[in-house]
């Protein structure tokens, strides 16, 4: 295939990590492994555009560049990832038109509460229109499947079950044991984390477990904590530190995406609370290393942990069921052991991308091979 990709909410090569980048070049690196001539279209990032009248201009000349890229290469199907209310697709509908080749979406959104206000509301109807036009759209998570489906037909719907290649995060012991005699960790039970350090729900997330630890710690169990990352917050995430754990030194600074195996194989368990987490790539990164997890039950989480099999999803802000949990894991080694094994063996059989892209290949090839442009202008409008 010839696939003309667009990622609309951030380009590919941006600087700043996230489960929705790390998603979009896993969805690039599989294509491209295949064999199929896959060319990203723009570096655009639509994000909130249409509040910004002074960003149009630009819109138009991505849009001539993306039909000129497009003729050049020949291309088959355009295939756009992430499209929603804030950085709706404003591309890929007008110049598959205008081309007369599919237009398909992966991790498509549709909310319709968006649409009530005013600041989302033109937001809402580009992205509903880019939905409206797509041949097909494929999503990762089942709430958003659900919400599509309000829209859209069950046969223009396809669920790709979310997840990673599992050889690029298999436990490394050697690794493992290098960075935990650095730590000065020994035979103690590591906790690790990992998440941006950002004014949202990831810091309060992190908050939320060293506030955990420090009271496992009043009660005197015995572990090590380390958070990988770094951002805007970590000065304030320092200070509770040093308030819930003083003394202890619980921050690794920010690991490259291809070392953070290196970095789960020095753990035992992995415990971030995930407050309204989309999916959380990190999730499967390190139940894929063997490390049993502890989250909230909420959010697409449900969707990569096996509750109760690959670790413990407690409700939501629930302060004693975190930490009896978290002391069930830290006090439990064949627990930990047998969970962590579990995760690594359900990693593979259940969330490996070479398996489940692969039927968002074979339905793009099928889509190819019936030259299925799309819905009419008139079925748009109504």
């Amino acid at each position: 295939m010839h696939i003309a990709f667009h990622t609309p909410f951030k380009a590919l090569h941006h600087p700043r990590p996230s489960g929705d980048l790390s998603i979009a070049r896993s969805l690039y690196t599989y294509f491209q492994n295949r064999e199929h001539d896959i060319r990203p279209m723009s570096s655009l990032r639509t994000r909130w555009i249409y509040h910004h009248p002074g960003r149009w201009p630009a819109l138009l000349r991505e849009y001539r560049r993306s039909l000129r890229k497009c003729t050049e290469m020949n291309a088959d199907i355009w295939l756009s990832y992430h499209c929603y209310y804030k950085a709706p697709d404003l591309t890929g509908p007008f110049v598959s038109r205008r081309l007369k080749i599919p237009y398909v979406i992966f991790q498509g959104i549709y909310s319709t509460k968006r649409r009530k206000k005013i600041s989302t509301w033109p937001g809402f109807m580009l992205n509903r229109y880019s939905l409206l036009s797509a041949v097909h759209v494929f999503s990762n998570r089942k709430e958003d499947y659900q919400n599509l489906s309000r829209l859209l037909p069950e046969e223009r719907l396809s669920y790709v079950t979310p997840g990673i290649f599992p050889q690029d995060f298999s436990f490394d012991a050697k690794a493992g044991e290098k960075i935990r005699a650095a730590w000065g960790a020994g035979d103690t039970p590591v906790i690790l984390s990992a998440a941006m350090f950002r004014p949202d729900v990831k810091t309060q997330g992190l908050a939320w477990l060293i506030r955990a630890c420090g009271r496992l710690r009043k009660k005197g169990l015995s572990f090590c904590l380390k958070i990988a990352g770094g951002g805007k917050e970590k000065p304030f995430l320092t200070q509770l530190a040093q308030e819930y754990l003083p003394g202890e030194d619980i921050f690794v600074g920010r690991i490259p995406r291809n070392k953070m195996q290196r970095f789960y194989s020095a753990g035992d368990i992995f415990a971030f609370p995930g407050i309204r987490e989309s999916l959380g790539m990190v999730f499967l990164e390190s139940q894929s290393c063997g490390l049993p997890v502890l989250a909230f039950d909420n959010g697409g989480i449900p969707e990569v942990v096996q509750k109760g099999g690959t670790g413990f999803l407690v409700p939501p802000f629930d302060e004693e069921a975190f930490d009896r949990s978290l002391e069930v894991l830290l006090c439990n080694k064949e627990r930990r052991k047998k969970m962590g094994e579990t995760a690594a063996l359900y990693v593979r059989t259940t969330h490996d991308l070479l398996q489940n892209y692969r039927r968002a290949e074979e339905k793009m090839e099928k889509i190819i091979r019936g030259r299925h442009i799309g819905p009419s202008l008139s079925a748009l409008k109504r």
